[in-house]
């Protein structure tokens, strides 16, 4: 029994430890995405190894270690929980009407269509984006173009297809392929009814997997790229999609300090997105990062569509005048925005054989 207890123990902290290995191989990436299953695990562990401490010294080593790992992970994900403090800023009279988007990954092989449709008809949101939609659901997802007149449509087959719609004035609405020519992100630029503009952004990322991608490199390349061309936009943003990462990890953190964004999670709840058919296994893939004149009214999930993914909603709005965000935005550190140029460059130099 010792002796199991032991070679469990060690493999969680193994686990554990990988992430800080900064390779893009996926085998040190993927235990990033299981941080959340993986104290859970390591405290029962824990507990029961605590039975059976004083029989071995070795395991009061493991018990130390796995100890210090299971405060490490605590003290990352309690800040997306509600349990962070965190002050909404008040809304002033010069705000804008409240925005509500929707996005989803709807998986490209789903084909009951007709739940995420009726999602939109019931919710109504300004802007609604869909990754992984394919020339079928280009077509299922016509009848709703009545209600939104402005679409941007990038139908593919490698369930990287992306399409974007809106009842927003449109001023200018583009496509990029910032690491691959297969991999678009959608950016829109819009204007809400009473006056106030601002940029949307949607990414859908390839992920580092056993079955998709050997590494992160094209990932990271691609959100990093969309980070740097934000930073500098003097109109509010916002930046949401399937990132296929987490909030925690280090090309998230290197997200969002080169975009100078906020997360959105951050004391409002991880909001597991990923997988919906098996609960022990749900992850925060669908992010949400605002600037800081994006107030965040509420960010929430809805109910299944059929997809592997949950929909992510938000409804916010726009106060140009606030400044009550700015301690929440993070800055790069010396050095850092040359790793986020190392990472660019790498994923763009990086050919996919799984597309």
């Amino acid at each position: 029994m010792v002796t199991t207890l032991a070679v469990i123990s060690t493999l969680f902290i193994l686990l554990s430890v990988l992430p800080f290995i900064q390779h893009q191989h996926w085998v040190f990436r993927v235990a990033e995405f299981i941080k959340i299953q993986l104290v859970i695990l390591q405290i029962i562990a824990f507990g029961i190894t605590m039975i059976y401490v004083e029989d071995s010294i070795w395991l009061w080593i493991v018990q130390t270690v796995q100890f210090v790992l299971i405060v490490y992970h605590i003290y990352i994900l309690m800040r997306y929980t509600k349990f962070w403090k965190k002050q909404k800023p008040s809304k002033a009279s010069s705000s804008s009407d409240k925005i509500k988007i929707i996005s989803c990954n709807i998986y490209q092989f789903n084909s009951e269509y007709h739940r995420f449709i009726e999602l939109i008809e019931q919710e109504q949101p300004d802007i609604f984006v869909t990754m992984e939609s394919n020339a079928d659901w280009e077509k299922a997802l016509h009848p709703l173009e009545k209600d939104y007149p402005h679409q941007k449509k990038v139908a593919l087959e490698n369930t990287y297809g992306m399409h974007l719609y809106t009842k927003l004035k449109v001023h200018n609405i583009q496509t990029h392929y910032f690491v691959a020519d297969d991999v678009p992100s959608i950016e829109a630029e819009l204007e809400t009814n009473d006056g106030h503009r601002f940029v949307f952004f949607a990414v859908h990322p390839p992920p580092p997997s056993p079955t998709e991608e050997d590494n992160s490199k094209e990932r990271d390349g691609d959100l990093l790229a969309v980070a740097k061309k934000v930073r500098d936009y003097a109109l509010p943003v916002v930046v949401t999609g399937d990132f296929n990462n987490v909030a925690w990890a280090r090309s998230s953190i290197l997200f969002k300090k080169t975009s100078e964004l906020i997360d959105a999670r951050i004391g409002r709840g991880i909001l597991s997105t990923f997988h919906a058919k098996y609960w022990f296994f749900r992850v925060p893939l669908d992010l949400l990062f605002h600037s800081t004149t994006i107030i965040i009214d509420k960010l929430f999930i809805y109910p299944s569509v059929g997809s592997d993914h949950f929909p992510i909603g938000c409804t916010f709005h726009i106060d140009v005048e606030s400044d009550e965000q700015e301690e929440e935005v993070k800055h790069l550190e010396n050095g850092e925005m040359q790793e986020v140029n190392e990472f660019i460059a790498d994923g763009k130099a990086e050919e996919s054989e799984n597309r």
